[in-house]
């Protein structure tokens, strides 16, 4: 039911903004160099790997060794643009026409903490990551790790369709109204470094 739900909305959602993403990846291509998308391997369901598209919103600028620059160096003007809008997530849209995503669930984060979770919060991977969920409606950025997490177990205990519509409505508000965006987009959530060590660095 909820993977019929998904390509209900998604399918024609798509074909709808696809002159949209066009146009937005002629001004990545144009403004952030190529390749036009930015792809990361992320846990999905049950921890098994996937490739996460969005937007690129960073150039590839090195130091006179070589190395990449810092994020907040080569993050550009139309980058944070992107990022404020939540415009650079349109391309997870694909992840969820290829099944990897649903619309809704725990935002996929990265293979690196895996090994971090406790049991009860690696439940979040009982289901499908979402493009938006539970733990996004509800405070986004100004949360902290374990807060986040209860909330995605939360939604792994209780999703249905009509909570999925909630969500999904509360996103579109939050999105049009700029709320939940965090005020620097230059800078991420910090690492997660394991219950513990968060707990004791809070």
């Amino acid at each position: 039911m909820k993977r019929f739900f998904d390509l209900i909305l998604t399918v024609p959602g798509f074909i709808l903004i696809s002159p949209l993403l066009v146009f937005l990846a002629f001004f990545v291509r144009l403004f952030n160099g190529s390749p036009v998308f930015f792809s990361q391997l992320r846990p999905g369901k049950n921890g098994k790997p996937f490739q996460l598209f969005k937007f690129r919103t960073m150039t590839e600028s090195k130091d006179a060794d070589g190395n990449l620059l810092p994020d907040n160096k080569r993050l550009t003007s139309f980058g944070r643009f992107l990022r404020s809008t939540s415009l650079d997530e349109f391309p997870e849209l694909i992840n969820v026409l290829k099944g990897d995503m649903s619309l809704v669930g725990p935002r996929p984060l990265l293979m690196e903490y895996l090994p971090l979770y406790s049991p009860e919060q690696n439940r979040r991977h009982e289901i499908k990551p979402g493009i938006t969920g539970w733990a996004q409606v509800n405070g986004r950025n100004a949360i902290n790790w374990d807060e986040k997490f209860k909330l995605d177990v939360w939604y792994v205990d209780h999703q249905s369709i009509w909570l999925d519509v909630r969500i999904l409505t509360i996103t579109m508000v939050h999105i049009f109204m700029r709320k939940g965006i965090n005020h620097s987009v230059t800078e991420p959530m910090p690492f997660f470094k394991g219950s513990r060590l968060d707990e004791a660095a809070s």
